[in-house]
């Protein structure tokens, strides 16, 4: 069974994520979500002539003061039988653009380069959902993976409301490219029911976000979301087709390096058996650390090994 969650001012929660968030939707574990999101404020909308969905007017007019965080979060979808010290296994079905346009904004001090960009720069891009492509103002058709760059659960309720902004524990602002369709995110459980909830839709995205946005627009994205009681680890995993990854978050960039490798010998160790001291040169010899973002307050570092290597010998 796939239910369908759309974006409105009753189903979106602005900027944050909290345990005390009443539900949306409660599903069954194992059964599928499609989630509509939507994204940007009312000056990052395009010239006449691109579809706005009209929610986004709707939800910005029903939004009293301003947000916790930047980022329209639809949900939270409650999943019957998540409790604390599961794992909520998130494979993402699909994911496809609900508008012909997106946009990329930086603003002064802001991004890996705050010192360098001292003006507010916007640029709206069309978006062609035939061809893949979007279409840079200087002529470039830049393909397109589109990707949720929020997707989280809510946080232990002793944390009160987290900004949208820092990717933590619980998930949330991860902005990792690879979480794209036909691949899995396995976050934590730390309240009854997980609380799941996406947003920031992006067209594309490259490692790092560097000047703070992807090409931000609005998704629809199919999750199925399946509790898992023979997981227990509690920091976000994800696995493509091909790779398993782990990931680790920080504002220092070498302690994110750090926390993904750990997390990695982890895994290694789980799946194959081999000693600490066999998966850390492992990892040494076909790990690969890679810069996920460096912008979102706390950075991000993944470190991905392929499948093929956790064969038992």
């Amino acid at each position: 069974m796939t239910h369908h969650l759309k974006a409105s001012p009753e189903t979106c929660h602005w900027g944050y994520f909290d345990a005390r968030v009443a539900p949306a939707l409660t599903i069954a574990s194992g059964e599928s979500v499609t989630i509509e999101s939507v994204s940007g404020t009312l000056e990052t909308l395009p010239p006449a002539g691109f579809h706005v969905p009209p929610e986004l007017h709707a939800i910005h007019a029903a939004q009293k003061g301003p947000p916790f965080g930047p980022h329209i979060l639809t949900g939270a979808v409650s999943v019957e039988g998540a409790w604390p010290g599961d794992v909520l296994q998130v494979d993402i079905e699909s994911v496809s653009l609900r508008q012909d346009w997106g946009y990329n904004l930086n603003r002064p001090l802001a991004g890996t380069l705050p010192d360098d960009f001292p003006h507010f720069h916007l640029m709206n891009i069309p978006l062609d959902s035939t061809r893949m492509v979007g279409t840079m103002p200087w002529g470039l058709e830049l393909p397109l993976a589109p990707f949720f760059g929020v997707m989280g659960v809510a946080p232990p309720l002793e944390w009160g409301r987290c900004t949208s902004i820092i990717p933590r524990a619980f998930g949330g602002n991860l902005d990792n490219k690879e979480l794209v369709a036909g691949t899995t995110l396995y976050l934590p459980v730390f309240v009854p029911g997980a609380l799941f909830s996406v947003g920031d839709g992006h067209g594309v995205q490259g490692d790092g976000e560097v000047n703070v946005t992807a090409i931000e627009t609005a998704l629809s994205g199919t999750f199925k979301l399946t509790v898992r009681k023979d997981l227990h680890f509690t920091y976000p995993r994800a696995e493509t087709p091909t790779h398993v990854i782990t990931c680790g978050m920080d504002p220092d960039l070498d302690r994110c390096a750090e926390k993904a490798l750990r997390d990695m010998i982890v895994l290694i160790v789980e799946r194959t058996g081999i000693t600490r001291e066999q998966a850390y040169a492992l990892c040494s010899m076909a790990a690969d650390l890679r810069v996920t973002q460096t912008v979102n307050q706390h950075k991000g570092v993944h470190c991905m090994l392929r499948k093929e290597l956790l064969a038992k010998g």
